[in-house]
């Protein structure tokens, strides 16, 4: 039997950056649906992992990051989403969730070998780390609505590429365990 945990990628987020305007259109939407997705990951006991981006600044950690965030304008994205007194929290520096990260010995360690990555942006940190997941023989799910965007004509490839290449499999995230009452 599988055991599955929900990782979510950089959504603790300050969106300075150069793509923020179409990433926060996109973040939007998605935010209340990532936020219901954890509900009922956390109700049905699955771990939840957060693995984000520390945007450079090497002497942070979790805490500072989401404390900056929740500073922005763009909390609101943030807030819905902040982990619990049960997440985990994993920095990384670049795309992928596994690279230059201890991800892969922490999900050895709590027996996962199925993957929810949820998150952003489809076409960049989610594919990336959906491929280096594949190679390391795990199974993907991507909820198509818990992850946004930059560019939606790459996100839509990069699902296809998951689906096709990688043997993801993209759902909705009403397809994932059962839905609140």
């Amino acid at each position: 039997m599988s055991k599955t945990a929900l990782i979510v990628i950089d959504m603790i987020n300050t969106y300075d950056h150069k793509d923020a305007d179409q990433l926060i259109r996109s973040a939007a939407p998605v935010v209340p649906v990532l936020a219901g997705l954890l509900r009922r990951a956390r109700r049905h006991g699955i771990p939840v992992i957060y693995v984000n981006d520390n945007f450079g600044e090497w002497r942070s950690h979790h805490g500072e990051l989401l404390e900056r965030a929740l500073a922005t304008p763009h909390a609101r994205l943030v807030e819905p989403l902040m982990p619990d007194e049960d997440s985990l929290f994993v920095l990384k520096a670049r795309h992928s969730i596994f690279f230059e990260t201890p991800l892969h010995y922490l999900l050895q360690e709590q027996g996962v070998d199925q993957l929810v990555l949820a998150g952003q942006v489809t076409e960049q940190c989610v594919l990336y780390s959906a491929l280096d997941a594949h190679i390391r023989h795990f199974e993907v799910i991507v909820p198509q609505d818990a992850v946004a965007h930059i560019h939606e004509d790459l996100a839509r490839a990069a699902l296809r590429m998951m689906k096709q290449n990688m043997g993801a499999r993209v759902c909705t995230s009403e397809d994932l365990w059962a839905p609140e009452e």
